[in-house]
Order: structure tokens, then sequence, then C-alpha cells
């Protein structure tokens, strides 16, 4: 032997980190190359992907689709199994960036393309494409879907509560011939707190530091399950039965329980800055709506000393005491 030519395409670095960050999230990461197989198994222990087991191109040619099936559940490296991943249940995401990945990638859930070192082929067969070709975009993705989802689900939970809370305080004096606490002016100043709350405060809300360490939702989960009906709906009972307990000031301790139902579990935790400028804002116009003759007209208010200021608020905001207790018990459970 006069030489020897050697070629050498490394792994990327942090392919490794994001490997184990998608494995925490529970998501199963799986390899699929044209490579020789000592090197794709090589490959694959850098990556973090040892211990699974090889499937081969010639072994699969001899399976059925059951036995592939049955077998795919073991494999990490391999060739051709979107569609029996597919078949078993999995939700499959395909990246890659040459002509001979996309099939694969029309197949799967969600294609995913190389926008910069891709080729056209895998960029029009894939559903996204990626500016940063790196794979670690790919976790940086999913945590952000994940926060997209936790905040339209918080928004509606909110939703639910709070309104559970105006319409009792609403429906009970006609029910129970009490005289009327709600003007339709009342409402529509709480609807000023609410709308801003769902637009602005959840959609910037701190993501969940455990977002990526729980595992995926199931496919069919609706954004606002039963359970999470059945929470909300106690929330709201819960704000109502402190507004009810504080009946002399009741707007004001409506307008605090508002400003706990917005902050709801996990705000402590994760400090949203908009969400404490609407709670600010709200606090002040209400203060103005009292102490403001020409407002308080308007609202049929009456001014109350620092110790009834003080009182209906401390009822309001008692009910963050159950948000950690309720989120506890759901735990537990």
């Amino acid at each position: 032997m006069l030489g020897l030519v050697a070629l050498a395409d490394p792994l990327r670095a942090g392919i490794a980190e994001a490997v184990h960050a998608l494995r925490e999230a529970g998501i199963r990461v799986m390899m699929i190359t044209g490579d020789y197989p000592s090197t794709a198994q090589a490959i694959a222990h850098q990556a973090g992907l040892a211990g699974g087991a090889l499937l081969t191109g010639e072994t699969l040619a001899a399976m059925t689709a059951r036995e592939l099936r049955a077998r795919i559940g073991k494999v990490t490296v391999c060739a051709r199994i979107v569609q029996a991943l597919k078949a078993g249940g999995a939700i499959v995401g395909m990246t890659g960036d040459g002509v001979n990945d996309a099939p694969a990638q029309r197949a799967a859930h969600v294609g995913i393309a190389m926008g910069q070192r891709g080729t056209d082929v895998a960029r029009e067969a894939a559903a996204l494409v990626l500016l940063d070709d790196r794979f670690e975009a790919i976790v940086a993705a999913v945590r952000a879907g994940r926060q997209v989802f936790a905040s339209m689900r918080r928004a509606m939970d909110y939703l639910v509560s709070v309104h559970a809370c105006v319409a009792g305080m609403a429906l009970l004096p006609v029910l129970l011939g009490w005289p009327a606490v709600l003007l339709p002016m009342h409402i529509v100043f709480l609807e000023l707190m609410i709308d801003p709350a769902c637009t602005l405060a959840f959609e910037n809300d701190a993501p969940d530091p455990d977002s990526m360490r729980k595992p995926p939702r199931a496919p069919n989960a609706p954004l606002v399950g039963a359970a999470a009906l059945l929470r909300a709906g106690l929330y709201g009972l819960l704000a109502l039965a402190h507004v009810v307990g504080a009946w002399l000031w009741a707007c004001a301790a409506l307008v605090g329980a508002n400003l706990a139902l917005m902050a709801g579990p996990g705000t402590w935790r994760r400090p949203n800055r908009m969400l404490w400028m609407i709670g600010a804002g709200a606090f002040v116009a209400l203060l103005l709506l009292i102490y403001l003759p020409a407002l308080a007209a308007v609202f049929h208010f009456a001014p109350l000393s620092a110790g009834q200021l003080l009182l209906a608020a401390a009822a309001g905001l008692s009910l963050t005491v159950w948000s950690p207790l309720l989120e506890l018990a759901q735990r537990a459970r």
C-alpha cells in the first residue's frame, strides 16, 4: 500500500445536547442514513443515540410490514421507516437536506428541510423550512410550540373562570331578589381588563422551565378538555365566593379576584411584566372610578375609606391562596 485517503464528515457541535433535550421532552430521535453501518453506529454513538438496534437496508427489504412494526420500537439507526412509525401510531417529523430525503419528508407528518444548504426538492417537499440549519433549531421550535399551546390553554382557562365569576355576580341578585350589583358599564370595565390579559399578557408569559421535561401531549388532546373546564369553573366559583363574601365592596373585590385569576398557577415562578402592567393599570383605573366624583357618578360608586379599600382588595387577592393548593392537589393526583 502506497498511501491511504481518509474522508471525514464530523458531527456538528451541539447535536448531542440537542438530542438529550429532545429525549427529556419525550421525543424519540432516530437516525436514517445511507452510510456504511459501522460509520452510522459511530456517528450515532457521538450523537447520544447509542444503545439502540441497527436496521440495515438488506434486513429491511426482507421484512414484512408486520415484522417491521414489531421491531421498529427498538431501532435508532435505519432507513425507510416513516410509514412503519406512522402505522404504529407515532407522530413523525423527518428532517433532511438531500433529494433522496424528499419522499420521507413528504410522507412524515411534519417534513423539515434545511433552508441554507437543503436542495430545492427537499424544501418543496417539506412542511417547514429552517432558516437556521442547526439541529438545535428544531429543539427551539418544539419549545416555542409548547409555549404557544400552554399560553392558549391558560387564556381559555382564565376566560372560563373569570366569566363564571362575572356571570354569577350578574345573575345571583336577579335570582335571589337582591339589588343589582353589576351594571352594563361595570361589565365593560371588567372586559377592558380581560381582553388585554388574553391578547397581551398571556402571549408574553415566560416559558415554563419544565416544558421540555414533560412528555408530548396526545395528538387528539383538546385545547380545553373536561378536566380543564372543571378546574377553570372551580376557580371561577371560588372567586365568586370571595366576591359575595365581600358584598359591601363587591366591585373592588371583583377587580381583585380578576387580578388573582390572571395570575393563575405558576405566575409567581414565571414573572410576566405585561401581566403586572395590565394589573397596575386596572387598579389605578379603579381608584379613579371610585374617587373622582364625575366617574363615580357614572358607575354609581361611593368613596371607600382606606380600611374598606384594603379589605376589598384583600378579599379578591386572597383567591391566589387557592391557586398553589389546587396545583399541588392536581400533581398529587
